[in-house]
């Protein structure tokens, strides 16, 4: 079923209102989790949710529920310290650090870009040029062609007029990768250096913009994408110390900016709304654009599955890094069916343990053997062991012995999940 509606001018009131919010030290890779199990949230779904993932080319998956990671799993060899290019879904970074030059007074949005990237950076003439402001960059209304032969391209040759400016919705990149001059030009600072500055250093981020191209691609390891969802999540503010300071800004970048797609503030996409525009294509489609999530999400969405997703009603952030088969710019349907098997979770473990089989386990904390007792026969009991973070570590059925080797475990806390015709029971252990 759907998540419970979200009524649209409650949206910015939903930041900030749940559960005080965990935030991990910079200086450290310390992260505090929760057990999925506290959630209500069963294995088996989790498990299928990771075969999906797996089966759809993710390099790494991780979801966080009050700043905590609940789950965390990397795929095909790629590793916590991995680093994974972010596509568009870097496009969200870029609107912060415009929000924070305007904030700083380096610039406005109804300022005309030329302003900044000089007179004859399109092929417009100089009145259809000027037209063009920073807010039209932001908002992908700047009304210069996004059919030419490679949109992408951002030189003045491939920045033709087609409208007027703020007319038009169109999902055009050569426009918007030019933001990233604006900024380094009204601030005096590559975009490195300022994002360094303003939001790394603060949030205890990693990554390097890289030039491809004519774009600067965002590239860094999957917990400082969860970082950065972690600050939006917080309305800008990393653990009490201010980034995105400017309110107004913060509340019109996760809005719709625009009436022409309702489904896109600045540089964010929007769940939740009337209709959405899709990239490529002059149609309005009706209804939300992610039917699956819940109506308050803002999403930064990159080419081959680059998703950092913001819930405030959930207080939750989940990003995949990865590739999709599908290939497309914006692969909403593939954010779209992961959210189906995150809303099939829940499944009333405490109701479970009511029918628990009666099992203690010995020694805990344990070394090497983990020992099981019970009146009731476990010679055909089923078991599977999960890390606290909800990842399969081992499954099978007991034979004649009920007890398990668990010494090339790593340290930590598991749960031990066993199920017998009688009934089941989860416990706890430490290894």
């Amino acid at each position: 079923m759907r998540p419970t509606l979200v009524i649209a001018f409650t949206l910015l009131l939903n930041y900030g209102s749940y559960a005080q919010l965990y935030f991990p030290p910079n200086t450290s890779s310390e992260w505090e989790t929760i057990n999925p199990e506290t959630l209500n949230w069963c294995p088996d779904k989790i498990d299928e949710l990771y075969q999906y993932l797996a089966d759809n080319d993710t390099k790494a998956f991780i979801l966080l529920k009050d700043g905590k990671i609940v789950l965390e799993q990397y795929f095909d060899g790629f590793t916590a310290e991995s680093n994974w290019y972010w596509a568009s879904a870097g496009k969200t970074l870029t609107a912060v650090l415009t929000g924070i030059a305007q904030q700083e007074g380096f610039l406005e949005l109804q300022e005309a870009s030329s302003d900044y990237l000089g007179t004859g950076w399109t092929s417009c003439t100089p009145s259809q040029e000027a037209a063009i402001s920073i807010w039209n960059q932001l908002t992908m209304t700047s009304g210069l062609d996004d059919g030419v032969a490679d949109p992408y391209c951002t030189d003045p040759a491939c920045l033709q007029y087609l409208a007027d400016a703020g007319t038009r919705w169109a999902y055009h990149n050569g426009p918007y990768t030019l933001l990233d001059g604006v900024i380094e030009n009204a601030t005096g600072q590559n975009l490195n250096s300022y994002n360094q500055q303003k939001v790394k250093s603060i949030t205890g981020m990693d990554g390097l913009y890289l030039p491809s191209g004519y774009n600067n691609v965002f590239f860094s390891t999957p917990r400082s994408m969860a970082r950065f969802g972690l600050l939006i999540l917080n309305q800008g503010n990393w653990d009490g110390t201010p980034v995105l300071s400017d309110t107004a800004y913060f509340n019109q970048m996760v809005n719709t900016s625009q009436d022409l797609n309702k489904s896109y503030g600045y540089l964010w996409w929007l769940n939740g709304k009337e209709s959405f525009m899709l990239p490529s294509l002059q149609v309005v489609f009706p209804g939300p654009l992610f039917p699956n999530a819940p109506d308050d999400m803002i999403s930064g969405l990159g080419k081959d599955g680059q998703f950092v997703n913001v819930i405030p009603s959930q207080n939750m952030v989940w990003i995949r890094m990865g590739e999709d088969p599908s290939g497309v710019p914006v692969p909403n349907l593939l954010n779209n069916e992961i959210w189906g098997y995150i809303n099939e979770f829940e499944c009333n473990l405490n109701t479970q343990i009511l029918t628990e089989i009666n099992v203690t386990l010995y020694p805990n904390p344990v070394k090497g053997m983990l020992h099981l007792s019970s009146q009731n026969d476990l010679s055909a009991a089923s078991y599977k062991l999960y890390t606290s973070l909800g990842q399969l570590a081992q499954k099978g059925t007991f034979k004649n012995d009920a007890s398990l080797n668990v010494e090339n475990l790593p340290l930590g806390l598991y749960f031990l999940e066993l199920s017998t015709e009688k009934g089941m029971q989860t416990l706890r252990f430490v290894k």
